[in-house]
């Protein structure tokens, strides 16, 4: 049997997984990338959205709100059904055909940033109608912007905006997806250590008892109607909890069906095809097991060897949780019809945040009676880990059940020619 070896940054393996750089051809690559259109063959672990993997989806964010997990409820509403949290329609997807990139495009992509870490650091989101059970999703996008900057974490970073449109079996247009990601070099960040003095967070039984009062004291306005005309510019939006963040909240997250494509980490034999077709995914941890880098969201080991002082959650967790307070404020008849998100701090393990939002304006938009509204998350450290914006139609006067914005003209036009190159190449 061989040792273990308890400092891994004296691993071979280690200094062979921080060893890759970000590379100034990659840089200009990437930039050439700007524009390229095309379906998306990603495969995520939903694909198909049902009442059972809505119902998970929504479990996995510790959201019970019975809208989206049960149908009996449902059926009750505007909505004559289950509906999705707006989010998930972001993490499913089936493959969907289209003509083969040029070889040029192949060039361009091949180990593109191999080794570098990625982290989402935030999005934009445009919302056109609700995914509902029996909808198959399809993914077609590109890449928006490549951005050089200097970093106090990881020292020279490359930000990178790509888009990703959902569209369901009949073409329609449910929601575009900007995804705005961080790429950095993983040596560079374990040299810096810039968070390493952050201690992990502990509680005294009075402190946890002031955060399960926040959570007991959570409301879902569900069937009673938030009216626009009883909202005013200045409102809070209420508080809400999310953790201290545990494993088992990644693990939920993971089996409401997260899957993280493309890496795809997955076990057994699949794994062995998976170490094959990627091998730089994959990092001898302390005992001589190649494991993904993505451990990093819950083994502090890999953790503090790439430069954090502890394992932290996935940016799209807090992303959802947004949306979900945000639904959470706005009720049933309510569409989120836009939101902005910043992720600008890690969440470590045993974190616990505090969601506030308030009212920033009231107006018109496309016939809909709309609020822009501002939330933050907050952590016991007092840092503001999450910024986010977003417009809700409420139902009002004027038009009792609020409407989804109409999808633009090109937009809808390329999605119908896309999904029909789809069906003519024998697509499922």
């Amino acid at each position: 049997m061989a040792e273990v070896k308890t400092d891994i940054k004296q691993s071979d393996e280690w200094q062979k997984a921080v060893a890759y750089e970000i590379l100034d051809s990659d840089i200009e690559r990437q930039r050439q990338l700007i524009g390229v259109w095309e379906a998306m063959k990603t495969s995520e672990y939903v694909q198909t959205a049902s009442h059972d993997s809505i119902r998970n989806w929504a479990y996995g964010c510790g959201d019970d709100n019975p809208l989206f997990v049960d149908p009996n409820y449902a059926r009750k509403t505007r909505w004559g059904g289950v509906i999705a949290p707006g989010m998930m329609v972001g993490q499913v997807s089936t493959p969907m055909r289209g003509d083969p990139p040029s070889a040029e495009v192949k060039a361009l992509k091949k180990s593109l940033f191999k080794g570098i870490h990625v982290f989402v650091s935030g999005a934009d989101w445009n919302f056109y109608r609700p995914l509902r059970p029996g909808d198959a999703v399809y993914t077609f996008g590109g890449e928006l912007t490549c951005e050089v900057k200097q970093s106090e974490f990881a020292g020279r970073s490359v930000i990178m905006t790509s888009r990703r449109v959902k569209v369901n079996q009949r073409a329609e247009v449910i929601a575009t997806y900007d995804v705005l990601r961080v790429l950095t070099e993983r040596k560079t960040a374990a040299t810096k250590g810039k968070y390493s003095a952050i201690e992990p967070a502990t509680y005294t039984d009075e402190e946890f008892r002031a955060i399960e009062e926040i959570y007991a004291a959570e409301t879902v306005q569900g069937a009673k109607k938030r009216r626009f005309e009883d909202v005013e510019k200045g409102d809070s939006l209420g508080t809400q909890a999310k953790g201290p963040l545990t494993v088992t909240d990644v693990i939920c997250f993971h089996a409401g069906g997260y899957g993280f494509s493309p890496y795809a980490p997955t076990a057994n034999r699949r794994a062995h095809k998976n170490r094959q077709r990627i091998p730089a995914f994959y990092v001898k941890n302390e005992h001589g097991i190649p494991d993904v880098a993505q451990r990093l969201h819950w083994d502090p080991v890999w953790a503090q060897a790439i430069g954090n002082p502890m394992a932290y959650d996935y940016g799209v967790m807090r992303e959802n949780y947004l949306w979900q307070y945000l639904n959470d404020w706005a009720g049933d008849d309510a569409v989120i019809t836009s939101l902005h998100d910043e992720v600008r701090k890690f969440n470590y393990m045993g974190d616990v945040q505090h969601v506030t939002g308030e009212v920033l304006a009231k107006r018109t938009e496309h016939g809909n009676q709309v609020v822009d509204v501002a939330v933050k998350f907050t952590n016991q450290r007092g840092e503001e880990t999450v910024r986010g914006t977003a417009t809700i139609a409420l139902p009002s006067n004027a038009r009792p059940l609020p409407l989804y914005p109409t999808v633009p003209d090109e937009l809808a036009d390329q999605a119908a020619r896309l999904m029909a190159r789809h069906w003519e190449m024998g697509g499922d």
